[in-house]
């Protein structure tokens, strides 16, 4: 099955085709590369970025053998992902979990730059109040003092614990693992998550991708952009925001792919990012509870095929029973041709606080 890849093709260097006969894949503990680096922002390499302010972790560090700790910053004007009624926007916890698992498969399991991480599954829950901008605290911070410090800069800092789980290799290379995530801010959690991937050497992805695996080909053979449904409709600011074009079918919309845009294609993708349909998922939460801003408390999220630039890609919701905090539920299937489902998302909403 395929799934959503995030490989860097800025700085790559081609690794050595894999022999036949490779020895069965076995659980192993945790690698023994760097133990830590902090700095202004982590290499932008090592979260498959080309622009340096579209890096949000600043440092890392190993706890114990299987535990992880990232600092990350979240712009409350980010360019994509800006902060709405006080509150950041939940892609940029998505992103933040996205760029964690490049950082860690790089500078901890000592992955080789240019290896293809393909993403399997996701799921994010959010706590009550967690996305909330500035301090958490109830009382006003003290004049001159570093939690008022704080409040006066443009970003929120959080801190994120990951737990290593079923980490594969084949031989001395990791072909699987799972992250477990607890994010934190100011001491108190704000969200968990999970991710799986594999790695595949440019090899092996190659193999896969059969004749669809250069980057600069399938951009320029994408799907001519569609227009934008309505920027209320989609819970955006911009035109530009928007990931969904009408159809002629009620809760059913085709997959806007930008291959111009600054974030889900910050550098040349073969096909469309994980990103972009998580993004797109969650509009589609949106615009079925439209007029009522609501903002995605949970995701829940399968990546079965690549989504490929050069075939339409519709976007499907239907209504889900309610969870049992009676928040309300959508599933959202991304579809291409008549094949299995690309990608499939359960989005949990609740109302956006205006306040």
């Amino acid at each position: 099955m395929f799934r959503t890849d995030h490989s860097t093709t800025m700085t790559s260097t081609e690794a050595a085709a894999v022999t036949g006969g490779a020895p069965a894949a076995e659980p192993v503990a945790p690698g023994s590369g760097p133990t830590a680096v902090r700095n202004e922002h982590v290499p932008k390499e090592h979260v498959h970025k080309r622009a340096a302010d579209e890096v949000l972790l600043t440092g890392w560090e190993r706890v114990a053998e299987d535990s992880y700790r990232v600092s990350a910053r979240w712009p409350r004007d980010h360019r994509a992902y800006a902060a709405r009624h006080g509150h950041h926007d939940p892609m940029l916890l998505v992103e933040t979990v996205r760029q964690t698992f490049p950082l860690l498969s790089h500078a901890a399991f000592e992955v080789p730059l240019g290896h293809h991480l393909i993403w399997d599954h996701f799921s994010y829950a959010l706590i009550p109040g967690g996305l909330r901008t500035g301090a958490r605290d109830a009382v006003p911070a003290q004049r001159g003092s570093e939690r008022a410090a704080r409040q006066g800069r443009g970003y929120d800092e959080v801190q994120v614990d990951a737990v290593c789980q079923d980490l594969v290799r084949r031989g001395n290379r990791v072909v699987a693992l799972t992250l477990a995530y607890v994010v934190t801010r100011d001491g108190e959690p704000i969200a968990t998550a999970q991710t799986r991937f594999t790695v595949q050497t440019p090899a092996i992805y190659r193999r896969l991708r059969a004749g669809r695996g250069d980057a600069g080909e399938m951009m320029a053979r994408a799907v001519r952009l569609a227009p934008p449904i309505p920027v209320a409709r989609a819970g955006r600011a911009l035109p530009r925001e928007v990931a969904l074009s009408a159809t002629d079918r009620a809760r059913r919309w085709q997959l806007r792919v930008d291959t111009n845009h600054p974030v889900h294609f910050d550098h040349p993708v073969d096909h469309a990012p994980g990103s972009l349909l998580l993004d797109a998922a969650r509009q589609a939460a949106q615009a079925l509870s439209h007029p009522a801003p609501v903002v995605a408390v949970a995701m829940e999220c399968d990546f079965t095929r690549y989504v490929e630039l050069d075939e339409p890609c519709m976007v499907e919701v239907t209504q889900l029973p309610r969870d049992p905090a009676r928040r309300d539920r959508v599933g959202v299937i991304l579809q291409q041709g008549t094949g299995a489902p690309s990608c499939s998302v359960i989005v949990t909403v609740a109302p956006l606080p205006t306040d």
